[in-house]
């Protein structure tokens, strides 16, 4: 892991090398390589040393982390084009990526802890110093203001939990806590960060403010950190999740129906994608909480499958908005006629949101749905709204964007370029992809 944290070191002052901007887009292109080579898929806990360790979970989100990172020096070309500080992007997107990467790989709970406070940062930076309207401001306090509010309690019962374990190490966790104040204070910043249905009013606001690049390190990995520390922190509370998790399991199936419901009166292509992805976090929460085998991979699969999707996704609606100089849906209509090559990517990635086959959504999906329904066959009917009301959005915004009469006040248009095929190419191909070896999602624990 050592190693891995050196390049990132390094990657900070090459950042302000003039004109080198694609040359940080390879390097992170092969560092996610370099890393895929370098461990191992299995269950077992590697790497380990005194502040980090790597286990699946951890291998899997550090490796879809240097892959956005990289996905998003190649959507921001716009940035260096107009000689917008790339170099300062770059320095926050290296900060962004190091902060990450010591996130996912610390085996202490504090260690981890100051990481997930500290990615906020350059994410708010991100968000503030290149997004569009002026309610950035806004939506990055809503960003900051929502997390740091609910990351307080986790603090303070951190310390008093190594008061009582004596240990913050994520391998020496064994005292089992049954209160449940500890439970929901200790765990509200993952459900803040996931979003869960009631707390997640910063999601929408913060993606439809941030540049194309915000919103797919938003969508692609920092809605992950939420799953990622609720997987960790889960077993502490083995015995109260059991007593108490209906309550979280409900909210969250709930609020993926009515989150579905609101994502039919959208008429911002990223404000409907974004309140997608409060839909599917809402079913990998239920999935962690349900506490069994199925659900924890399954959770595990579905975040992965999400973090492509919904940053591919972002990025089609950004090649639409960098045409047209709008998101509304009512504008961005008879996009088949114009673009008919982005429209097979437009309908790919559609298809894959609602857990079409091949797309790694539907594992993920199979698995959630198994898990939930062992666990009670009520949740049969939100499971089935759910999955319904998925592909009706997505089918929604497919045939919104692509069909109808082309807007009568467009002036002038070009066409796609080679940089957004394989931008595009490189979200599609690893999400459909890994389904051939799905084996590595179910082996993690």
């Amino acid at each position: 892991m050592m190693k891995f944290i050196f390049m990132m070191i390094f990657m900070m002052p090459l950042s302000f090398l003039k004109n080198k901007f694609w040359l940080n887009q390879y390097i992170y292109f092969m560092m996610s390589f370099i890393f895929m080579l370098n461990m191992k898929f299995s269950w077992m806990v590697e790497s380990i040393s005194y502040n980090f360790m790597c286990d699946l979970l951890s291998y899997v989100m550090i490796l879809l982390s240097f892959w956005i990172c990289s996905l998003m020096i190649l959507a921001s070309s716009k940035i260096f084009n107009m000689n917008n500080y790339y170099n300062l992007f770059l320095f926050m997107l290296s900060l962004l990526m190091f902060s990450l990467l010591m996130t996912f790989s610390s085996s202490n709970l504090f260690i981890f802890y100051l990481f997930f406070e500290m990615s906020l940062i350059p994410t708010l930076v991100l968000i503030i110093g290149w997004g569009y309207q002026p309610e950035r401001i806004q939506a990055g306090s809503y960003l900051l203001f929502y997390t740091l509010f609910a990351s307080l309690p986790m603090m303070l019962f951190m310390f008093y939990y190594n008061s009582l374990n004596y240990s913050l190490m994520f391998f020496m966790m064994e005292k089992n806590i049954n209160s449940l104040m500890f439970f929901m204070f200790m765990n509200l910043v993952f459900l803040v960060k996931m979003p869960m249905y009631f707390v997640h009013l910063w999601l929408p606001k913060a993606h439809v403010e941030a540049p194309v690049s915000g919103s797919m390190i938003l969508a692609g990995v920092m809605l992950k950190l939420g799953g990622y520390g609720m997987m960790r922190m889960i077993f502490i509370f083995m015995f109260l999740s059991n007593s108490f998790n209906y309550i979280i399991i409900v909210i969250g199936l709930m609020g993926g129906v009515f989150v579905s419901l609101i994502c039919l009166r959208q008429s911002d292509m990223k404000s409907l994608i974004a309140y997608s992805s409060v839909a599917h976090m809402g079913l990998v929460l239920s999935g962690i909480m349900t506490m069994n085998y199925w659900g924890l991979c399954g959770s595990l699969s579905m975040m992965l499958a999400h973090g492509l999707c919904s940053s591919g996704l972002f990025c089609l609606a950004n090649i639409c908005y960098e045409r047209l100089h709008s998101r509304s849906l009512f504008l961005n209509k008879g996009l088949i006629n114009l673009m008919p090559s982005l429209s097979l990517w437009w309908f790919l990635l559609c298809s894959s949101n609602m857990a079409a086959p091949p797309s790694l959504n539907l594992l993920g999906e199979i698995m959630l749905i198994n898990s939930l329904i062992s666990w009670s066959y009520y949740t049969m009917l939100f499971l089935m709204l759910t999955s319904f009301f998925s592909a009706v959005y997505s089918l929604y915004l497919y045939a919104y964007t692509q069909h109808g009469m082309i807007y009568s006040g467009l002036y002038s248009f070009f066409n796609g370029n080679l940089r957004e095929y394989l931008l595009l190419m490189l979200h599609w191909l690893p999400l459909n992809m890994l389904i051939l070896k799905s084996e590595m999602f179910t082996l993690w624990i």
